[in-house]
C-alpha cells in the first residue's frame, strides 16, 4: 500500500531558507536506504508558496490565487510517496527522517496517509473507467 509522507512548511522552509549541505547529505543517504529497500516511488522538496499560486473552482468560475499563503503550518515543504506493507511500516520510516543537526527551537510535524487505490473505488467505479484508470498507470509508471 502506497502513503504519502508529507512535510509541513515551517517559517524557514517559507522564506527560502535552503536545508545545511549536512542535512542534504543525510537526506540522501535516507533516500538511498529508501530506494535500496525497494520503498520509495518518488520525493521531493518544494519551492516556498511564494512561487507557487493555486486555482480556486466556484461553479463554472475559475480564480487564480497567487502566493505566497498563510498558514504556513498547514502548508507542505516536501514529499515522499512511499510503497509499504502497512501504515507501521510507513510510521518506522518517518521516524528515522534525518532532522536539521545544527538543531532548530522550531517543531517539525510530518504527516502520513494513505494514497486511494483503484480497489477503494471498486463500489462506485465502472469497469471502463477502472480499465482506463490502469492504462493511465501503466503509460505513467515509467516515467
Amino acid at each position: 500500500m502506497r502513503f504519502m509522507v508529507i512535510i509541513k512548511a515551517s517559517a524557514d522552509s517559507e522564506a527560502g531558507v535552503l536545508p545545511s549541505d549536512e542535512l542534504l547529505n543525510a537526506m540522501g543517504k535516507y533516500n538511498e536506504e529508501l530506494v535500496k529497500a525497494g520503498v520509495m516511488l518518488a520525493g521531493d522538496g518544494l519551492q516556498p508558496s511564494s512561487k507557487g499560486a493555486r486555482v480556486r473552482f466556484e461553479g463554472d468560475e475559475r480564480t487564480v490565487i497567487d502566493g505566497p499563503f498563510a498558514e504556513t503550518k498547514e502548508l507542505i515543504a516536501g514529499y515522499w510517496i512511499l510503497d509499504v506493507k502497512s501504515k507501521d511500516e510507513a510510521i518506522e520510516w518517518v521516524k528515522r527522517i534525518p532532522s536539521d543537526p545544527a538543531g532548530t527551537d522550531e517543531v517539525a510535524e510530518i504527516e502520513i496517509r494513505q494514497v486511494f487505490e483503484v480497489e477503494d473505488f471498486a463500489e462506485t467505479m465502472s469497469p471502463e473507467t477502472r480499465e482506463l484508470n490502469e492504462q493511465l498507470r501503466e503509460r505513467t509508471s515509467g516515467n
